[in-house]
């Protein structure tokens, strides 16, 4: 409902021209100064003027946060239907998924950034910075101001004209000039009136529709953190270094295993030949045979199941090493993301700080404003 409070814009413009018409005499045919009724055509045409500009920049940002809002809902009907899972996979090729151009930009602009690997945040392009943006908040935050101006700027023009037009050496001459005097100040008083009147109320509607604005906006970063937020990869330092430390034990590894597997295998040979030639020897003294062709068969023999001792053994320790690294690379991953977690939650403890820094200081300038507006109504009124 805050969204649409620019309607009171349009009716307190309306019920102000009629009322500016109505004591100039336009309804009842008695227009007592043409020069007054011009002037304040003039500035009220000025401020209608504003007025189109800012409900134009108003439209523009409701539509930007009612699709937001929209987006919200969405993602969070989404989320609940694949039981809670991120919905990103499915949402990171979707070109369409907002109508709004601004939107639609800094959506694919974050679309870029994830795929190139960089981690960001989606409000790093769906911010404040693009409300106020899209509701030229450059342009708005200063109609206020001008509205109060144009009051003042008023009464100096309708003192003016009247203290122009008095002219008279005696009580009888200025007598004659009192009335032309008198519709000087009535033109002063009129503006200076609509002036701060619509100050007030552009002053409220502007903070009300942005204040709008800002919890849609929360509530879209809100939802999408949760359920489509895209997983941050690591930077490429991390990555460098943990593939260096990969590589670096694993070169450990496979020289343990060759040196142990040497090791074994030179002892196995040794053990088979010494077995061999003891046996050749028990043969020929005991049969009195050369049988030297079947000590090099049995070394031979030997020889091969040495080989394939050492390609088993080589393997064996090959896979065992790669699963421990695997199991360390898996613990360091699950360590990092803890890291990650907690300082997400920091983060977002800060923000909940500043927020309420932000808030303070709002209610702060607000009572200012407010105690000044007083002041200068207190001060306008003894003058």
């Amino acid at each position: 409902m805050k969204s649409r409070l620019y309607y009171i814009l349009f009716f307190s413009y309306f019920a102000m021209v009629a009322f500016i018409l109505y004591i100039n005499g336009v309804f009842t045919g008695n227009i007592t100064s043409f020069g007054n009724l011009m002037i304040n055509g003039v500035f009220l045409g000025i401020i209608g003027v504003l007025f189109i500009i800012s409900i134009a920049s108003f439209l523009r940002l409701n539509r930007l946060t009612d699709e937001l809002e929209d987006a919200a809902k969405d993602l969070q009907a989404g989320y609940k239907e694949a039981g809670g899972k991120n919905v990103w996979d499915s949402l990171q090729d979707q070109k369409n998924f907002f109508d709004e151009k601004n939107l639609k930009e800094a959506f694919a602009k974050f679309r870029m950034r994830v795929k190139t690997k960089n981690p960001c945040d989606i409000e790093d392009y769906i911010n404040e910075e693009l409300l106020e943006k899209v509701g030229s908040n450059y342009f708005n935050s200063g109609i206020s101001g001008t509205m109060t101006g144009l009051g003042i700027l008023g009464t100096f023009i309708g003192l003016s004209l009247g203290l122009g037009s008095f002219n008279g050496d005696d009580i009888y001459t200025i007598s004659d000039n009192v009335g032309p005097l008198l519709s000087g100040m009535k033109v002063a008083f009129h503006t200076s009136v609509y002036g701060i009147i619509f100050s007030l109320i552009f002053n409220f509607v502007y903070r009300s529709i942005m204040a709008d604005a800002y919890e849609k906006l929360d509530y879209f970063l809100s939802a999408f953190r949760q359920c489509a937020m895209p997983p941050k990869a690591g930077s490429s330092d991390e990555n460098m270094a943990a593939m260096l430390v990969y590589q670096a034990n694993l070169a450990s590894y496979m020289k343990q295993i060759l040196e142990l597997a040497k090791g074994e295998a030179q002892d196995q040979t040794k053990s088979l030949e010494n077995l061999s030639r003891a046996f050749v020897q028990q043969l020929q003294s005991a049969m009195n045979t050369e049988f030297k062709e079947l000590g090099v068969t049995l070394k031979l023999a030997a020889q091969s199941q040495s080989s394939n001792a050492e390609s088993s053994k080589v393997l064996l320790e090959a896979a065992n090493a790669l699963v421990e690294s695997n199991r360390n690379m898996q613990e360091t991953i699950s360590h990092m993301m803890e890291r990650q977690e907690m300082f997400a939650e920091a983060l977002e403890k800060q923000k909940q700080g500043l927020t309420a820094a932000c808030e303070e200081i709002s209610r702060d300038v607000s009572t200012q404003l407010h105690t000044f507006e007083q002041m200068r109504d207190i001060y306008e009124n003894k003058n």
